[in-house]
């Protein structure tokens, strides 16, 4: 169901953008809502005022945009110059190159020892090459029966060789090896034997053990999945996943709204509350329910019932239209109208700001520009899985080159923005064996359609990123790297990280493709400040969606002083305190050392501050497709 974009409410007291101490009503120009707004034209390629220039860089944009949709948004320019720089080096490389042959040979007599064991010995040979611990494809037993042990180990070798070849070699840049491998690998696994039903013993037993409808479903499943894709229907199973009915059924009401995000204020669960409220940023990349899933996992309910007047962001999903909002128009129409909001609201001096993923780099950089203009009300900064420093954010920097952030610029400049599938496909080729063929195996071979959880049905959930904001985000924090450097501009000027004062609480996760955990563990050296890390168990999103009573569950948390001298990450690993269980009470704790007495609650709103209740939550934002 899509929802019509609703009328903007009135604004709070004092309007988003406003400088820090300035009256009421005397806002500065907010970046996408008045005339001081301009789009940002793509660089010409000839005289500024030669007609033909501007008919010629159109030209070039719609032949590059056209190419993007074929290529699925990666750049062949970009894809060429890393493999050349690989292949040239390989070339002239005669060492390395022999050495390559000899592992060949090596692995070609381990293979011819194994299948010569196998035929005169009694079938318990050991296997000449292991999986990696996270490789579970070949974990079934039947793959050590012949001749399905012969695929598999063959295919080991070969993967670890194309590894071996791909990587080492002198004067190949670290980017380009990195792309390199990593694309290797991903044309290896779409012939892994276990992608196939001849050469997979699992497959075959359920179609022996089922008569064959096994494929009958797979080749339902695989029909369904087909018409999904060219009719744009949900996921089969989401409609069972609705916000407002089963997920993100935390009450509250949205209390403020713009045109970019809904702030949904939350009903209290206890007699009193902190007085400092607690404001959350998440990323636009996702729907903001992550974080209110179901009741149970539900972080939302879990801070109120810990007594905390809680605000969320809801960000609106970004179409054609918005094509025009950049990073600063999400500062100011995000997390700093959102602070006026819930300020004005509660009465507060100060309050907790929460920031996840891209949300928590949005916050670190309004953060810094608060501390620049003397701005004290924020009295903790905590981020989930949140980048400052991008120049090891992992693999999803392999193709993050000149060529490739030119390439879907003009992608972007052609619809607007970028789509949620492709984002979607981004995220799926970094745990491709788990995401991709993994599931295939499931879906189509085994006929298995895996029910949908509250997790699954909340990432299903895509959405979209405007032009000119993604843009900037590629070019000036991936590319450029200006936040770590102190060249990322707010208002015209640049903002240091090291201004901001207010205490930090960071969580990395151990298994995060997206920020990796020692890359979200620079906070340490780019800030002065007080930082409490904690280290945890899960991904992305499941390390962050930790719950009390999650099973297997376990952190590590260290807090180092603004005075400590400066611990690297492997040293912060044999430091830290570890601990059993859910991570969510050290942080509650956490804020509760740094908030004031409890007090009564506040009211839902303020009318007489410009802020009534306009919707119930989850609001209409979260709605629209």
């Amino acid at each position: 169901m899509r929802v019509q974009d609703p009328e903007p409410s009135q604004r709070p007291v004092r309007a988003a953008g406003t400088r820090a101490g300035a009256a009421p009503g005397q806002a500065e120009d907010v970046p996408g809502t008045g005339a001081q707004h301009q789009a940002v034209a793509p660089p010409r390629i000839g005289e500024e005022d030669d007609p033909l220039s501007d008919w010629a860089r159109l030209l070039d944009h719609a032949s590059r945009a056209a190419l993007a949709r074929s290529s699925g948004g990666l750049s062949p320019a970009a894809l060429t110059g890393h493999y050349l720089d690989w292949a040239m080096h390989l070339a002239a490389s005669p060492g390395k190159q022999t050495a390559l042959m000899v592992k060949a040979l090596r692995k070609a007599a381990r293979f011819r020892d194994y299948l010569a064991a196998g035929l005169t010995g009694d079938g318990t040979q050991e296997p000449c090459i292991a999986p990696l611990p996270q490789d579970r494809r070949f974990r079934d037993p039947a793959w050590q029966q012949p001749p399905f042990n012969l695929y598999y180990q063959s295919f080991l070798l070969t993967q670890q060789w194309w590894h071996n070849a791909t990587t080492g070699v002198r004067g190949v840049s670290k980017s380009s090896e990195n792309a390199i491998a990593f694309t290797a690998r991903q044309l290896l696994d779409m012939v892994s034997p276990a992608n196939f039903l001849f050469t997979n013993p699992e497959a075959l037993e359920r179609t022996r053990a089922e008569a064959g409808q096994n494929l009958v479903r797979g080749m339902g499943n695989l029909l369904e999945d087909i018409d999904a894709r060219i009719t744009g229907k949900t996921v089969p199973g989401r409609e069972d996943w609705a916000p407002g009915k089963t997920l993100a059924v935390s009450p509250g009401m949205v209390v403020f709204r713009n045109r970019l995000m809904e702030l949904i204020q939350y009903a209290p669960t206890t007699d009193t509350v902190r007085p400092e409220p607690v404001v959350i940023c998440p990323a636009w990349i996702m729907k903001y329910y992550i974080l209110d899933l179901s009741p149970e996992n539900s972080m939302v309910r879990y801070l109120t019932g810990q007594g905390y007047t809680v605000f969320m962001i809801s960000w609106k999903n970004p179409d054609e239209g918005d094509r025009e909002l950049g990073m600063e128009d999400y500062r100011t129409l995000g997390p700093m109208a959102a602070f006026d909001a819930a300020l004005a609201i509660t009465g507060a001096k100060t309050l907790h700001a929460v920031g996840y993923c891209l949300g928590g780099t949005l916050l670190t950089i309004a953060a810094a520009a608060m501390a620049r203009e003397a701005d004290a009300r924020l009295a903790s900064v905590t981020l989930f899985a949140a980048q400052s420093d991008f120049s090891e954010a992992g693999e999803l920097m392999l193709f993050i080159n000149e060529s490739e952030v030119s390439f879907l610029e003009d992608m972007m400049w052609e619809r607007g923005y970028l789509d949620s599938s492709q984002m979607a496909g981004a995220f799926q080729l970094l745990r491709s064996n788990d995401l991709i063929w993994s599931r295939n195996l499931k879906v189509y071979l085994m006929g298995e359609r895996e029910g949908l959880n509250d997790l699954m049905a909340w990432n299903a959930d895509a959405t979209r990123m405007p032009y000119r904001m993604h843009a900037q985000y590629l070019r000036r924090l991936f590319l450029d790297n200006d936040l770590a450097n102190g060249k990322f501009e707010v208002a015209g000027r640049p903002v240091s990280l090291t201004d901001i004062e207010a205490p930090i609480f960071a969580v990395g996760t151990e298994t995060d493709h997206v920020a990796p955990w020692k890359s979200a563990y620079k906070v340490h050296r780019l800030t002065e400040t007080e930082v409490t890390f904690v280290l945890t168990t899960g991904g992305h999103n499941a390390g962050v969606v930790s719950e009390p009573g999650h099973p297997h569950r376990h952190y590590r948390v260290h807090t180092t002083l603004a005075a400590d001298p400066f611990m690297d990450a492997d040293h912060w690993a044999e430091t830290a305190e570890p601990k059993q269980g859910s991570w969510w009470p050290e942080w509650v704790s956490w804020l509760g050392a740094r908030s004031g007495a409890p007090v009564a609650p506040p009211p839902m709103g303020a009318p007489g501050k410009g802020l009534p209740p306009l919707a119930d939550a989850p609001g209409t934002y979260v709605l629209m497709e």
